[in-house]
């Protein structure tokens, strides 16, 4: 009987521990800017919804778009796997920014009231620790233009 309460314990905290983190996932917001001279992107993950500006002054005034469940879904996956305590450590695979070869890139994550931001990286060449998570976001950019 120990046994089968200790199990049926187990699994209730475990679902509640779940479930506090889906919460957690539903607050969180994740912004990706891109930019250069001529070029700016700014996409905004937060509550099952995105939404991209391409105006560097917020002029635009860009509607959220709903994100699919199976979208949300590898968002929730991708997010999960990073270490926000080492996000600011990582460190660029490439260099192009720093003479126009690319875009200038940067993750920030505001994840339960704290704020967690890369140092800059090459649009389309993320860090790995963090390129799932940027990649499935700007596939989802990609499908909505």
């Amino acid at each position: 009987m120990k046994i089968l309460s200790l199990l049926f314990l187990t699994l209730f905290l475990g679902k509640g521990c779940e479930a506090q983190k889906n919460e957690d996932l539903e607050t969180t917001v994740v912004e990706y800017v891109a930019n250069t001279r001529g070029f700016y992107k700014k996409i905004v993950v937060q509550n099952k919804t995105i939404t991209v500006s391409k105006d560097r002054r917020g002029d635009d005034n860009p509607t959220p778009v709903k994100i699919a469940d199976a979208d949300w879904q590898k968002i929730i996956e991708a997010f999960q796997k990073i270490d926000l305590e080492e996000l600011p450590n990582l460190e660029a695979p490439s260099k192009k920014r720093f003479y126009d070869g690319a875009a200038i890139a940067n993750l920030k994550i505001t994840y339960k009231d704290k704020i967690y931001e890369s140092a800059s990286f090459d649009h389309g060449n993320a860090p790995s620790e963090i390129k799932k998570l940027v990649d499935t976001i700007n596939a989802l950019v990609k499908e909505k233009e």
